[in-house]
């Protein structure tokens, strides 16, 4: 009895992570989302040891002094530092481990990583190693489009075709899927961070006023759309005069706002449109019963399921919980391990 509960507790809290540019979200098998905190690493430039990571990280942003610096380690879905990348993973699996209290230690987890489909071999084993040197038994790496469609429930190892777009910090990845494996792939460096451009720019060119990262994305989530609302709404934006370099603030309306991240859902509906164009007829005809199945951060933006149907002329439909759906669907990969053996393999091959 002692040796099956141990087998029982040892598969009981395997982790799956969602790896995002801008959130990294943690997903124990059975509990749910224990860790999800922005992809943001505080550093010591003198000492090179990690002041903070998350949420404590972020508010550095754009606010430390010359010997401290915080970061995004993952930028465009590329990993850009892999040591801080290692730290940062190291970090929010020990976070996982604390879940139930600082005194509790999970068992040896395997863990399943979602990585955009553009990372390099180099890349996808410092993951592995970061995840393995935090106490994990075996690691897994899928593809980010992979982990989202059975995070979102999608029948994808029916002979039909299915299809879904995640917009997600770096990336927006794009995929056709049927019988367990990728038909059509389309990742494009094109999501919520070249929103955030977008922003930056269209309050400099307008108003010559520079914004930093933080307050674009803010005002984004706030007020950003990508159809005409009944209700339109104003923020204020601060930032520095270019003209008299003082502080300067702005008041934006939703109307602005949606001019300007215009620029990068465009470009993502026409990777999309590239895509279906791609798409074997028999698939196209079942996705365009089945729909679009739209994911990630950026499916949080108001009217771009509509502004999609609309230009792309096929059902959008936005998935429940989509900040989590990469997350959650590593983590129910752990229960299908012949398809996530065969992903991985076939993801490998291709490599």
């Amino acid at each position: 009895m002692k040796l099956l509960n141990n087998i029982l507790e040892f598969f009981t809290y395997d982790l799956g992570i969602d790896l995002g540019t801008v959130n990294t979200i943690v997903y124990m098998r059975n509990h749910g989302i224990v860790v999800s905190e922005p992809s943001v690493v505080a550093i010591d430039k003198r000492t090179k040891t990690v002041l903070a990571v998350g949420k404590e990280a972020r508010q550095m942003i754009g606010r430390t002094p010359a010997n401290i610096s915080a970061i995004r380690p993952l930028r465009n879905g590329v990993i850009s530092d892999f040591d801080t990348t290692q730290a940062m993973i190291h970090h929010f699996i020990h976070r996982a481990h604390s879940y139930f209290g600082k005194s509790f230690k999970i068992p040896r987890p395997r863990v399943i990583v979602g990585v955009p489909s553009s990372v390099t071999e180099v890349e996808r084993q410092a993951v592995i190693d970061a995840a393995k040197t935090a106490g994990a038994r075996e690691v897994f790496i899928v593809e980010e489009a992979m982990a989202a469609a059975i995070g979102a429930g999608l029948p994808i190892e029916d002979a039909s075709g299915s299809m879904i777009v995640d917009i997600g910090g770096g990336t927006t990845d794009i995929a056709v899927f049927s019988l367990g494996d990728i038909v059509v792939d389309n990742t494009i460096r094109i999501a919520g961070d070249e929103m955030d451009k977008d922003v930056i720019n269209y309050v400099r060119e307008k108003y010559n006023v520079l914004v930093g990262e933080r307050s674009a994305e803010d005002i984004k989530i706030s007020i950003g759309s990508a159809t005409s609302q009944k209700k339109e709404g104003k923020m204020s934006i601060q930032g520095r005069d270019l003209l008299t370099g003082l502080p300067r603030t702005v008041e934006m309306s939703s109307i602005e706002i949606r001019e300007a991240i215009m620029i990068s859902i465009s470009q993502i509906t026409e990777a999309v449109k590239d895509a279906l164009e791609n798409t074997p007829p028999e698939l196209l005809k079942d996705i365009l019963t089945s729909g679009l199945h739209l994911t990630g951060g950026g499916a949080l933006i108001k009217g771009i399921d509509s502004y999609l149907s609309r230009e792309l002329h096929l059902p959008v439909k936005t998935v429940e919980d989509p900040l989590s759906t990469v997350a959650k669907g590593t983590a129910l990969m752990l229960d299908h391990i012949e398809l996530l053996e065969r992903v991985q393999k076939s993801w490998e091959e291709l490599v």
